[in-house]
């Protein structure tokens, strides 16, 4: 059980589509998530809203398959297109879109359909227990917090027990505090209902932290679906490993040499990198990366610390604060390369860096990434 996802959807400007011109734009994914929190990421304008919208039947595909849990949504082929209200699913939008005029009550249960009034009350008080918001029933939206509107909705969402729950960046108006708390409770109740949650995010953070599985978009197209370990720490293409952070990329790289059956040699400018085996010909240009956290910084006149099999030494041109841990930017003497390493401030103290100091970076070649 689940979701299949198969679809197009073109969009055309002006008259685009008389002229007999391409569309301006095309959302063609494929993707499948079991019952699980799968986790929609990607940049604003991806494609990811899109997604939702013509799974929940708010927009027409222009060709392919929606199914959910054996029930067909859409299929182009058989002319097959449920409306929205015969889809059995739960959406939550950015701006909760609740009723100003009804109270948390009314809210809740606009939506079920067939049952008496104590079958009704039964049904609320359930949701108001799992949203944790007893009490709240008697209330208007605009006497509600941001993060108790988001409960109600998400209330009103699951109330009529639908098939699967989408969810459109309903977090994102909220302060850091209330978003993680809602994030735990988004685990818990899809762990509980045992449905396929689909949630949409732009945030790196979020996506790691929710994702059962991640589904990457770029330009109207899944880039990698896999666990939050998998996307993050062993990125696909570039443009994955751009969404997830990885900062340094270089696009100079000339494939060298295999040092043994487990270790490759490629050049990168006048630098030679060490990284795990990887099958391709020699003289084949690459893209290679590594993310920041993944390079260590010493202390080139203190510290003797053990380095890894790529080490090269480099001065400090720039330290950015980011709260929790830092930003350093390390210009190899080598060819004058910069690299961005990122520690934490604890690290960053013990280590007695400044800006203009010499220093060694040294990375592990199993967290070298190559883009072919």
């Amino acid at each position: 059980m689940g979701i299949k996802v198969d679809f197009r959807k073109r969009f055309y400007k002006n008259n685009e589509r008389k002229k007999g011109k391409d569309p301006s734009f095309t959302v063609d994914v494929n993707f499948e998530a079991g019952n699980e929190l799968a986790v929609l990421f990607g940049q604003s304008g991806s494609g990811k809203t899109t997604t939702l919208r013509c799974i929940a039947g708010l927009e027409k595909p222009s060709g392919g398959k929606i199914t959910v849990n054996g029930t067909v949504y859409f299929d182009c082929h058989k002319a097959i297109d449920l409306p929205p209200q015969k889809r059995s699913l739960g959406y939550v939008f950015q701006n909760y879109a609740l009723f100003p005029h009804m109270d948390v009550k009314k809210n809740i249960t606009y939506g079920l359909k067939g049952m008496t009034d104590q079958e009704k009350e039964n049904r609320m008080r359930q949701m108001l227990h799992l949203l944790h918001i007893e009490g709240l029933e008697d209330y208007y939206p605009s006497q509600l917090s941001g993060g108790q509107k988001q409960r109600v909705a998400l209330a009103r969402a699951l109330a009529p027990g639908p098939d699967i729950l989408l969810l459109d960046e309903p977090f994102s108006a909220l302060d850091m505090i209330v978003r993680m708390k809602l994030r735990e409770r988004i685990k818990l109740i899809q762990k509980e209902l045992n449905i396929p949650v689909l949630f949409i995010t732009h945030n790196p953070v979020e996506a790691f932290t929710l994702g059962d599985k991640i589904i990457v978009f770029h330009e109207g197209k899944v880039q990698q679906t896999g666990t939050p370990e998998e996307v993050f720490y062993q990125p696909k293409n570039r443009h994955v490993a751009e969404l997830v952070g990885v900062n340094n990329i270089f696009d100079d790289a000339v494939f060298a040499s295999h040092i043994d059956k487990d270790r490759t040699l490629f050049k990168a400018g006048e630098l030679e990198i060490i990284t795990r085996h990887i099958e391709i010909k020699t003289d084949k240009r690459i893209s290679w990366g590594i993310r920041p956290e993944n390079i260590t910084l010493l202390n080139s006149d203190k510290d003797n610390r053990e380095l890894y099999e790529n080490h090269f030494s480099g001065k400090v041109i720039s330290i950015v604060n980011k709260g929790a841990s830092k930003l350093i930017a390390v210009r190899s003497n080598k060819e004058r390369r910069v690299l961005i390493s990122e520690v934490s401030n604890k690290a960053y103290e013990e280590l007695n860096l400044f800006h203009g100091c010499n220093c060694t970076f040294s990375f592990a070649s199993r967290d070298v990434l190559i883009f072919v």
